[in-house]
């Protein structure tokens, strides 16, 4: 494949989700829908939908803001890492897997968090040494997910309404998923000896000099 593929492959999917949840906030907050998107554990089984509308539905305007701050910033970079397809692969997938990991913890749950911990997993595989700021403090990537999947563990142990182990959940899954795809990326690489886009992806995720991203 060649990189400017990749390129034409962009089309902005973190964006549009971005968009379509801040539009499903503004219809939550006119509209009694919250309970049927929401995920109800005890009625999952007959509402399996809510696996992913609980995606879409936010509890608070704080809640809404800092997920998709976070899928705009961390989303648009992974979506160009490795084009939009896996992009949206990690991000739904994540989304449902932490959807499961909530239901034997917790009630009810919303947010799109579980998929953006997703999406941050990946990245602290496949851009670990980009410079993330976890509150004033600038660490790499993977030290970073490290850190949130360590305050997620701690969370567990001290209730706060936060879904941590959605969090975990999410977090877990984009890890195994990005590990996946470097094990492609490298067998397509001992496969094709001329210059591609995967090549240039390799010779990024071994740079130190990294875009460092507040």
């Amino acid at each position: 494949m060649k990189n400017n593929n990749i390129r034409m492959e962009r089309k902005y999917i973190s964006i549009w989700i971005v968009a379509i949840t801040s539009g499903a906030f503004l219809l939550q907050m006119n509209a009694p829908i919250t309970d049927s998107f929401a995920l109800i554990s005890s009625q999952v089984a007959i509402h399996p939908w809510t696996l992913i509308t609980h995606m879409f539905m936010h509890g608070g305007a704080t809640h809404l803001l800092y997920n998709m701050f976070a899928l705009a910033l961390f989303g648009t970079i992974l979506e160009v890492t490795i084009g939009w397809r896996k992009f949206l692969v990690i991000y739904f997938v994540g989304g449902l897997v932490a959807g499961l990991a909530a239901i034997p913890f917790y009630n009810a749950s919303i947010g799109a968090s579980g998929a953006v911990f997703a999406v941050m997993g990946a990245l602290a595989v496949l851009k670990p040494k980009m410079i993330v700021y976890v509150g004033w403090i600038p660490m790499p990537m993977a030290v970073a997910a490290a850190v949130w999947a360590m305050g997620d563990l701690i969370g567990m142990f001290a209730p706060s309404g936060i879904a941590n182990a959605a969090h975990l959940g999410g977090l877990v899954f984009g890890l195994g998923y990005a590990f996946l795809l470097l094990k492609e990326f490298h067998e397509w690489g001992n496969k094709n000896k001329r210059h591609s886009a995967e090549d240039e992806w390799e010779d990024s995720y071994f740079d130190k000099d990294e875009m460092r991203w507040y």
